[in-house]
């Protein structure tokens, strides 16, 4: 099968043996897959392995064989691919076990998969398979991050730096859903357009001077995972005894900051990473509940995977960036 692999360091198109669904097991025909800047960094933390090693988190496609003792679906059935390996129940961290696919467990930037028929959830009905493919990690991500730890409400003021990213449409959307009102950032006009086309109440330039901007604003809950070059001036905005939580760093991930100032204003700090299959399926339920669907920003076929990547590389995308498999 054709499959999109790091081998001895560089990425590229190759021909890799068809997966079989073994016992607990399902093997899935990929429609489409969402490519994630987690996967932008997997040549250099896979080094020169000679073995090639098929990348990609996000999948879905439909279900092709079974492996014996699997109940939970069947031949035919249009799933999505659960990346968040080994953690099903809702906990306050992830367990030992846990880890993302498509490093080291080969990934869906191929033709198949075989996997944990655990792995595997039905795909939403009112979804095109592009919608579907890049699904998980993202609105995964994002749900944890603003309902589990940020524990947002109608009613509350949300604040998203980087307004473009596949996360940061989910959690528009997601706040939109329930009632808040959601102001982000971007050093695109475009990209500001298209996040209030989306429900954002308020778009602002990422160089402009934000305390003055929100001067009348009230800030209850902000979203960052753009890193130092943007926490400090978040925690600025954010209200006294506001929430603030990080589930990534696309700048430098060290950052400086006033401890004093943040006790005093008994800010609340939350770390945050993708979410449990509870999480997931409480995600699906809420697309269902609302009709609602994520935002593709482009789609590239298989073959052209690395020019998918290079695209992604320099943060043009508005929404996910997608793979169409077959």
């Amino acid at each position: 099968m054709k499959a999109f692999v790091i081998e001895q360091g560089e990425l590229k198109i190759t021909d890799m043996p068809e997966p079989e669904a073994k016992k607990g097991e399902v093997l899935v025909a990929l429609k489409t897959a969402g490519i994630n800047r987690r996967d932008l960094n997997l040549v250099n933390r896979h080094g020169n392995k000679p073995e090639p090693l098929i990348i990609g988190s996000d999948g879905a496609g439909v279900v092709e064989a079974v492996g014996e003792g699997v109940s939970n679906v069947e031949v035919g059935d249009e799933v999505i691919i659960n990346p968040a390996l080994r953690w099903f129940t809702n906990s306050d961290t992830p367990p030992p076990e846990f880890d993302i696919l498509g490093m080291p467990d080969h990934g869906t930037f191929a033709e198949k998969i075989a996997l944990s028929a655990e792995q595997v959830e039905k795909k939403p009905h009112h979804l095109t398979w592009e919608e579907a493919g890049g699904l998980a990690l993202p609105a995964l991500t994002g749900y944890r991050a603003l309902f589990t730890k940020g524990e947002v409400k109608k009613g509350d003021t949300l604040f998203i730096p980087g307004a473009g990213s596949g996360v940061a449409t989910f959690l528009i959307q997601f706040a939109k859903n329930i009632g808040a009102r959601v102001i982000v950032t971007s050093r695109s006009e475009d990209k500001l357009a298209h996040a209030k086309e989306i429900g954002a109440d308020l778009a602002i330039a990422t160089d402009s001077d934000w305390v003055k901007e929100l001067e009348n604003e009230t800030v209850d809950l902000a979203i960052d995972s753009v890193g130092a070059a943007t926490f400090n001036r978040t925690l600025d905005v954010l209200k006294k005894g506001g929430r603030i939580v990080i589930f990534g760093a696309t700048t430098d991930d060290v950052v400086d900051f006033n401890l004093r100032k943040f006790f005093y204003g008994q800010y609340q700090l939350f770390g945050s990473t993708m979410g449990s299959r509870d999480e997931l399926r409480e995600m699906i339920n809420h697309l269902d509940q609302y009709k609602m669907h994520p935002i593709v920003g482009k789609v590239f076929e298989l073959d052209e995977a690395q020019q998918a990547f290079d695209y992604l590389k320099e943060a043009k995308q508005f929404g996910k960036v997608i793979l169409r498999i077959s």
